[in-house]
């Protein structure tokens, strides 16, 4: 008698063989076996005939480090079917952590991650000073996925050297000891790995870069022994030029990624973007890496399934309207949503908006620009636009300007309609150079900043949008096979960060899993909500199509519908 039998679904592994129609019986919450059972009899049964079984998605780049705390859904991750989040990442977090810098730390999560820093300040209790004690914490709590973290440069930094380690000045020998001792401790402790941010486009809400940016190899190295020593965790990094700010540095951050690998046989992980400074620089740094492993380097570069791209609406951080005088003064006499969108109803608002020209030749150039580059998103939200799609595009075939385009689009879905601004991955109106990032023996699958960049970015919907877009509706290119992207962010995902009793349905691993119906899955539009603490707003973004997400053998989400139950647990360290 199992404690639960999924019978007759399409299994899609996670080891990247094709799919095929097998039964899988679950144990104490771990799969016991898969295959073809007639005469296997469970408490509980589920007919899966129709329907996709996969591993649960295991997203290994989030910024729930805060969220975490006091929030046990980890949505919109946990509305995807991840079943496992690694948090921690970019150089930000929250332990160690001395009482008199408990703000410093929000608003240098804040400043890197657009997290409202009130809904961080009232929803986190700090108990905790050291990362153990923070772990500890976590401990304590139970959500909808198991939760993992890494220990990050920026709190080390100001834990050991003060506001000499936050302004960034160089540290003496003592103190890369002592900060090599913390990351020992965290990682003995159960953090996953180590990480750091050396990219100009992280700053502080003061304006400061992350502590750790311009850390010299002496510290790089000093504190990665540490991960060399115990034999165990991954170092984490937003290097250097990432965001197109820099096109020299990126291959001069390979180069000391290379040694430090080799120098404490770990694993080095660092985002990569395709920037149209430098269009194809991408591909350099993914073969360089690629080559490093000869020399004994283990280099992922990790990646993303889509275009890092803005949102606009009325309701988020940015809105393309923002240089217009008319549009900010209606924003400011009706603040309540349900003011402004009815304001903007109004034809004698509409005339003074959509009348406005710019008042010199730079912002002219600027609103040309965008008005190419930005796209109705629609809904379902399109991911991939054609020029056609664009404001301008869209402007040109019906007659209209586009700020008439703009102003019908960002009205729609009572005044919650969005635009979209890609602006990295995204080169000739298309997804060309994030399938060529995705294909590449080196990278992994991430970048998902689940939790994070709550007013313009929304991204966390990733592992859904790699299952609908490359595997069954890619129109502008060629697609990817299903049975490997499962195994792309599910086994391979976990296996970097040495999770090996989770991301595929074998015997004897984890019961982390996602049943789908693939026909009707489908990403839902991104909304501003505010149901952060102190009424922080944040986008969200749900899907149809999963049936059921099971974590440790116990549904979680069924058509979508929170359970209820909680059988996510800290990851303490790998396995």
């Amino acid at each position: 008698m199992h404690d639960l039998l999924i019978r007759g679904g399409s299994v899609v592994d996670g080891t990247g063989v094709g799919a095929r129609t097998a039964d899988v019986a679950v144990d104490g919450g771990k799969v016991t076996e898969v295959g073809h059972l007639p005469g296997a009899a469970a408490r509980r049964v589920v007919d899966a005939d129709g329907l996709l079984v996969t591993p649960g998605w295991v997203d290994i780049h989030t910024h729930y480090d805060g969220q975490a705390t006091w929030d046990d859904v980890l949505a919109p991750s946990s509305w995807h079917g991840v079943t496992t989040v690694v948090t921690g990442n970019c150089g930000v977090g929250f332990a160690p952590a001395r009482r008199d810098r408990h703000e410093w730390l929000i608003g240098l999560m804040e400043g890197v991650e657009d997290i409202p820093g009130t809904a961080l300040a009232e929803g986190m209790h700090w108990e905790w000073e050291s990362f153990p004690e923070y772990l500890d914490a976590l401990d304590r709590r139970c959500w909808t996925m198991d939760v993992g973290t890494q220990i990050a440069h920026g709190a080390v930094r100001a834990y050991v050297m003060g506001d000499r380690g936050a302004r960034n000045e160089p540290a003496s020998e003592d103190e890369i000891l002592a900060m090599r001792d913390l990351v020992s401790e965290a990682i003995s402790a159960g953090a996953l790995g180590f990480s750091t941010s050396r990219t100009m486009a992280h700053l502080a809400i003061d304006g400061e870069p992350v502590p750790g940016t311009f850390a010299a190899e002496d510290e790089l190295f000093g504190i990665g022994s540490a991960l060399g020593a115990l034999g165990t965790g991954i170092f984490e990094l937003a290097p250097a030029g990432t965001a197109g700010e820099d096109v020299v540095a990126p291959k001069k951050e390979v180069d000391w990624m290379r040694r430090l690998s080799i120098a404490i046989g770990r694993p080095v992980t660092f985002a990569l973007l395709q920037v149209d400074p430098a269009p194809t620089l991408w591909r350099e740094l993914m073969d360089e890496s690629l080559a490093a492993v000869s020399e004994g380097a283990d280099l992922w570069p990790q990646v993303a399934g889509r275009a890092t791209g803005l949102l606009s609406g009325h309701f988020t951080t940015y809105c393309l309207f923002d240089l217009i005088p008319a549009y900010q003064q209606v924003k400011q006499r009706h603040p309540a949503p349900e003011d402004l969108v009815a304001a903007l109803r109004s034809p004698e608002i509409r005339a003074r908006i959509e009348s406005w020209t710019p008042g010199d030749e730079d912002t002219a150039d600027r609103m040309d620009q965008a008005y190419r580059t930005t796209y109705v998103l629609g809904s379902p939200p399109d991911y991939e636009p054609g020029p056609e799609r664009s404001l301008a595009g869209i402007a040109a075939a019906s007659g209209r300007a586009p700020l008439q385009v703009a102003y019908d689009a960002m009205l729609a879905d009572q005044g919650r309609g969005l635009l979209y601004v890609p602006i990295l991955n995204y080169t000739d109106g298309d997804l060309a150079p994030a399938r060529e990032m995705l294909l590449h023996p080196r990278a992994a699958a991430g970048l998902a900043d689940g939790g994070a960049h709550c007013g313009v970015i929304c991204d966390a919907s990733q592992p859904t949008f790699l299952l609908t877009h490359w595997t069954r509706d890619r129109s502008r290119g060629p697609r990817l096979p299903l049975e490997w992207m499962v195994k792309k962010q599910s086994h391979d995902t976990a296996r970097l960060y040495g999770l090996s009793d989770r991301g595929s349905l074998v015997e004897g691993a984890l019961a982390d899993l996602n049943l789908i119906d693939y026909d009707r899955l489908q990403l839902g539009t991104p909304v501003v909500i505010d149901d952060l603490p102190a009424g922080g707003k944040r986008l969200v973004q749900g899907a149809t199509g999963y049936v059921e997400t099971i974590k440790s053998g116990v549904t979680t989400f069924a058509e979508g519908e929170d359970t209820g139950e909680r059988p996510g647990r800290l990851i303490r360290g790998a396995r």
